[in-house]
């Protein structure tokens, strides 16, 4: 039995088109049960929602894609995925997805990039997805999730090929073109091939366009609000790396000295316990309630000296001296020669958390830590272009200057005017992890403040409390206790920024809390409120304390 002349004028469009892979349309004449093979692939990307659409009307939709005529770019494949059949390169199981149309580009010089457009249920929106550390990889499943949610996504792998040692930037070398890339026209350029991608395939433009990222990913979305303000209606920026060269030396650099001042000073990861315990011990209640997350680390004044070793002797339950100057380094962040904070230290609170300090700030053995391997690279091949760089020569004012200098305005994204993409109506939401063992949380707090010192500045604001009225308008801040590097921790860590944003930008809701949640064995086993910085959540007093319900926001007095 065959399924008809449709289905096989299909296959000769495919064989044309190159749409599918050999193993269902080979060079050979097609046999029988590959007719109910290609029939299975039609019903996978085809839903009830495109029956307007002949099974020919969406291959040649998504086969014309390969003849787009962008600026710079090479397209290199335009294909059908068929539902819950993708596997992202490196990995070996299928992503559970819409079927969608995938297109592969490159944007002069070197900058890859994928755009997906669901071939049901379109949203009539466009999200654009982040990075992390040194990017280098398109960001498949966050790609996925955009999906899932009807969004047509895109990513950039920002330009170069990521290597398998983590922060390896040795493509860095000599070529400045591939920082600026890198450092923020990667996703610019995405970001309007991503558009006109959209145009062509649907025939409208998006209604509207988000981007969401953490980490790298957070540093790639306040540079777009900064440099590139049109883009975007929505931008999601967690745990930012914005202030990026100040972050590689006074974050990535000072944590890892401050480690490996000598061979005595490194922490053995078995410390690590005895450190968060006492933390929690000193800190945890001063919210009022003992749950294992400081609310607000701020209140916090836990001395690391009070968990001194006593005389010589050592163990896991406690700090010798100098394991003691390195916590308080890495906590009170470094100052230059003239006493200026360069960049914040870390805040009390999961130092033992799974992936938190051990994967960080002390590595499962000395020059392990991903600070380490992060400020090094960094250096090594951005700034001084020199493979024998040593890391314990760099002088924080001096080499600190010189970067800055050098690659500053390629990667930096610390710019405090927002104006323009305030005009614009864009809208800014910023969340970090209280317990980020990478990014200092109060670097976040820092940018806020200073967004608001701006807008204290201006004529019209009478106030600073007018000025952070007026900059909470577009922008808002939102610390999450107990919450590691974009995600982990002792503390409730999902939550729904999205749609959060999107009720913000399109019904013009601005959130004053999300709720998040923590999942156990896939059980939610603890709710709070997030708040919109500088309010913290409070417990009311009565009834559970795993449940938001009973906690609201307030501004500490």
């Amino acid at each position: 039995m065959r399924l008809g002349s449709e289905v096989q004028n299909n296959a000769d469009q495919l064989r044309r088109t190159g749409i599918l892979a050999n193993t269902i349309i080979g060079e050979k004449p097609m046999r029988q049960d590959n007719y109910w093979l290609l029939g299975a692939f039609f019903c996978a990307v085809i839903s009830s929602s495109t029956l307007g659409q002949s099974r020919a009307d969406v291959l040649e939709q998504c086969a014309k894609l390969a003849d787009l005529d962008l600026l710079d770019t090479t397209v290199s494949a335009a294909s059908l995925e068929p539902a819950d059949q993708f596997v992202p390169p490196g990995e070996e199981v299928a992503l559970e997805l819409p079927g969608f149309c995938r297109l592969e580009g490159v944007v002069s010089p070197a900058i890859g990039f994928e755009v997906w457009l669901p071939i049901a249920d379109w949203n009539g929106k466009l999200q654009l997805v982040g990075n992390g550390g040194m990017a280098g990889e398109i960001s498949y499943r966050a790609m996925g999730r955009a999906l899932v949610r009807g969004y047509a996504t895109a990513s950039t792998d920002t330009g170069h090929k990521a290597s398998p040692v983590p922060f390896d930037a040795s493509w860095a070398s000599g070529r400045m073109d591939l920082i600026e890339d890198f450092g923020h026209r990667a996703l610019h350029v995405t970001t309007e091939r991503a558009k006109s991608v959209v145009r062509a395939y649907y025939a409208e433009a998006p209604q509207y366009s988000y981007y969401v990222g953490c980490s790298k990913g957070g540093q790639q979305g306040l540079m777009e609000a900064q440099r590139y303000p049109g883009d975007f209606d929505g931008i999601i920026a967690g745990n930012p790396a914005n202030d990026w060269t100040r972050f590689y030396a006074g974050g990535h650099l000072w944590y890892s000295l401050a480690m490996l001042e000598d061979e005595e000073s490194w922490i053995p990861p078995a410390k690590l316990q005895a450190l968060g315990e006492a933390v929690n011990n000193a800190c945890d209640a001063d919210d009022g309630i003992r749950d294992g997350i400081l609310m607000n680390p701020l209140a916090c004044d836990f001395q690391p000296a009070s968990l001194s070793c006593e005389g010589d002797s050592d163990s896991n339950t406690c700090l010798t001296p100098k394991q003691v100057r390195a916590v308080e380094r890495i906590w009170s962040g470094v100052r230059n020669a003239r006493g200026e904070l360069i960049y914040p230290g870390l805040v009390p609170g999961g130092e033992a958390a799974p992936g938190g300090w051990s994967t960080w700030v002390t590595g499962v053995a000395p020059y392990q830590s991903l600070h380490w391997r992060g400020g090094e690279g960094f250096f090594r091949w951005f700034v001084f272009d020199d493979a024998d760089w040593d890391f314990r020569s760099f002088d924080f004012d001096s080499d600190l200057d010189l970067a800055i200098e050098t690659v500053g305005s390629a990667v930096d994204a610390n710019d405090p005017d927002l104006s323009t993409f305030r005009d614009h109506g864009g809208k800014l939401l910023v969340y970090h992890g209280w317990s980020d063992p990478d990014i200092s949380p109060l670097a976040s707090i820092d940018y806020f403040s200073r967004v608001v010192d701006l807008a204290a500045s201006r004529a019209d604001v009478a106030s600073r409390e007018q000025a952070e009225s007026v900059t909470k308008d577009y922008f808002r801040l939102f610390m999450v206790p107990g919450m590691g590097h974009c995600a982990g921790g002792p503390g409730p860590d999902r939550f729904d920024a999205l749609t959060a944003l999107e009720d913000w930008v399109e019904n013009d809701m601005p959130p004053d809390s999300i709720i998040a949640r923590k999942i156990e064995g896939g059980q939610v086993t603890r709710s709070r409120p997030l708040c919109a910085y500088p309010a913290f959540a409070r417990y009311n007093g009565s009834g559970s304390t795993d449940e938001a319900a009973n906690f609201y926001c307030a501004v500490p007095e």
